[in-house]
């Protein structure tokens, strides 16, 4: 193995200079990442200005770190009572399989993302490869925004669980997942990563009141 970082250092050296082995590595993971959590949020709690916006938010980290050649879009859904056609998070994303900022595979297919996946708080990192803050940290930053239902699809009805369809900053709600599979409760809604509890509101503050930070996944499509 260590023959082969080698090699591989000396055939990248031009690329990447005094780096070494490591920075390959990390080079190469970013390259391959197909997966990770926002490291950041909009600024204005759950408004990204839509879909679109949010989409944007990930493509914008994405690239940041070297990994913009791909298709990213914001594991999001929205839901026809807020203004918009009806879309479902899981039908966004692309086919898998998906991987972190380390190499970690998260999920093969759609299948075992929404059933056994393997997202829990060592894996679900953010695009730089960082840890993101759980229940036992402070401040707690758990919840991951979705809109969705834990099969991925929206959640129907009048009731508003995606924030005005990720345009408010102010009233409404939106559903959340836990990242770090870790609830107030030993029960399947605490330890689900897509759909744990609606938000307080859509501000910050609100979003900060459950244990958020306005944070989404996003999923290389392609």
């Amino acid at each position: 193995m260590k023959n082969t970082c080698r090699l591989v250092c000396a055939s990248t050296v031009l690329v990447l200079g005094l780096g070494g082995c490591e920075t390959y590595d990390r080079l190469q993971h970013q390259y391959l990442m197909s997966f990770f959590v926002a490291s950041k949020g909009s600024g204005k709690g759950a408004d990204f200005g839509g879909l679109a916006g949010a989409d944007g938010h990930c493509q914008a980290l994405a690239t940041a770190v070297g990994a913009g050649q791909r298709t990213w879009r914001a594991y999001l859904s929205t839901n026809a009572s807020g203004g918009a056609p009806t879309q479902h998070a899981r039908e966004r994303i692309g086919t898998g399989p998906w991987q972190n900022a380390k190499g970690a595979v998260i999920a093969r297919n759609i299948e075992e993302l929404h059933g056994n996946n393997n997202i829990n708080k060592q894996t679900a990192l953010t695009e730089k490869g960082d840890l993101v803050n759980g229940s036992s940290d402070t401040p707690n930053m758990h919840d991951i925004l979705t809109g969705s239902q834990s099969n991925g699809t929206a959640i129907a009805g009048a009731e508003d669980r995606t924030c005005r369809n990720w345009t408010s900053s102010g009233a409404g709600s939106a559903m959340a997942g836990h990242h770090d599979r870790i609830g107030l409760r030993d029960d399947a809604a605490s330890k689900s990563w897509n759909s744990s509890h609606p938000t307080r509101g859509c501000g910050d503050e609100a979003l900060r009141s459950t244990g958020g930070a306005g944070l989404i996944y996003c999923f290389a499509a392609n």
